[in-house]
């Protein structure tokens, strides 16, 4: 006999899973670090692979019954090395900050230093101190030191950070790794002009390709490989529109290093199934990425001009808002990003509140600070144009400078997205984007 209790959650839980994709497919998704996966790639991380183990290396497993997840192991890993043209991938870390700590743990040891970019100044908190909380600090035990930050350009400074290199350097706190990338990445780091300086300070660098990933498969942001880095990480499920998951990618000399820190160091089983959908979305980043990256920056530059002459503050305006899927706003004008978050989802439009550059001045805190961070990358994946972010735009300022009421946008954004229920930029497209599918 069925317990009653039990039989209603777990019906409670299927509800709750329905009404969330309906909600996503009558939105206006903006949250820079998501994206919508192929029906391709839902297909790939559904299949029996998810309930396996394939310890160790293709060839070199642990387990038996891997005959087929070596083959298409071994495809993802070529996949990878040609979409960015690398010598070596490693496609079985589970997550960007897992790929992170696969740097820090074959590059470094507790107690070195690392220097990254602050989190106000757009740095991920897997770059973070121990004291934050950040995964660097906390997990492996690094102290960490920030770039120097010019917030009118909105990037590293390249002669501060020289400065303050050498300054660690004079008190014997010269860092083991450099770490550029982050959360706010709106334009592309100074990495050509600063790695040769880095190097002669014996420093291994890293990028963390996290959010722009896409836009370096896809030509539309920079080459970190070919501008000196030695290693570069990322997720795999932003403007690389993929499963969530991560990635590493070397030059072959730092290959042992990196394999040995993912596993028996970070992994244990790799979540197989997601692996195969970093193949698909590979495969399909090769076809059909130089477009979507394309697109994706030019959608992220009308959206930063639209909420600009609507009068919002954009950052940025000195170089032009954006080179990247990502536009951030300083909405203090209006209340707080916390506040301005809330007020667009009942609106169905989807953004995330963000630390941005004197929040921590004026004692703002990341539950209620300056600004708000908008990315193009799912609305592009969904086949949007620049004309669509103008609509966009009209949205946001209806319900966040106009006080609009919000059920009545929320029915007009509905109505809005009926003309965008696929997902672009991939071989195969007959599901619905957020299509929910059922197979009880």
């Amino acid at each position: 006999m069925t317990n009653n209790s039990n039989k209603d959650a777990y019906d409670e839980v299927f509800a709750s899973l329905e009404k969330h994709n309906k909600w996503f497919e009558d939105s206006i998704p903006l949250i820079a670090s998501e994206n919508i996966p192929s029906p391709a790639v839902r297909e790939a991380i559904i299949s029996d692979f998810g309930n396996r183990y394939a310890e160790g290396w293709p060839g070199e497993r642990v387990y038996a019954g891997c005959t087929y997840i070596d083959e298409v192991e071994s495809q993802c890993m070529e996949l990878a090395k040609k979409l960015f043209k690398s010598e070596f991938a490693d496609v079985r870390p589970i997550s960007g900050v897992v790929a992170n700590l696969a740097i820090y743990s074959a590059f470094s040891n507790p107690g070195d230093v690392m220097i990254a970019p602050s989190i106000p100044a757009g740095g991920h908190i897997s770059h973070g101190k121990k004291e934050h909380s950040g995964t660097a600090g906390l997990v492996h035990g690094l102290e960490i030191e920030f770039f120097a930050f010019d917030s009118d350009e909105m990037n590293i400074d390249v002669e501060k950070t020289k400065t303050k290199v050498e300054e660690l350097k004079k008190q014997d706190r010269l860092p083991k790794i450099a770490m550029f990338g982050g959360s706010v990445f709106l334009f592309p780091h100074p990495v050509k002009e600063l790695a040769d300086f880095l190097k002669s300070y014996d420093m291994h660098i890293n990028y963390d390709a996290a959010h722009v990933a896409g836009l370096i498969a896809g030509g539309e942001f920079q080459d970190p490989l070919r501008e000196g880095v030695d290693t570069m990480t990322m997720s795999t499920h932003k403007t690389l529109f993929g499963p969530q998951g991560g990635l590493v990618l070397a030059f072959e000399k730092n290959a042992d290093a990196i394999k040995k820190a993912t596993f028996p160091g970070l992994t244990s089983s790799h979540h197989i199934h997601h692996m195969a959908g970093k193949a698909i979305t590979f495969a399909e980043a090769l076809e059909f990425g130089h477009d979507y990256a394309t697109q994706t920056v030019k959608n992220a530059k009308a959206l930063a001009v639209a909420l600009n002459d609507s009068g919002f503050k954009v950052l940025g305006e000195k170089k032009g808002y954006t080179q990247s899927h990502q536009t951030v706003v300083n909405v203090l004008d209006y209340g707080d990003g916390g506040k301005i978050e809330a007020d667009l989802e009942k609106a169905n439009i989807i953004v995330n509140r963000q630390l941005i550059p004197g929040d921590l001045k004026a004692k703002r805190h990341y539950m209620h600070p300056g600004g708000i961070r908008l990315g193009s990358s799912e609305v592009t994946r969904l086949g949007m144009k620049e004309s669509e972010m103008q609509q966009i735009a009209s949205f946001i300022k209806q319900i966040v400078i106009d006080n609009k009421n919000a059920k009545e946008i929320a029915t007009q954004v509905t109505e809005f997205r009926k003309s965008f229920q696929k997902t672009q930029y991939c071989f195969d497209n007959k599901l619905g984007a957020y299509e929910y599918v059922k197979l009880r």
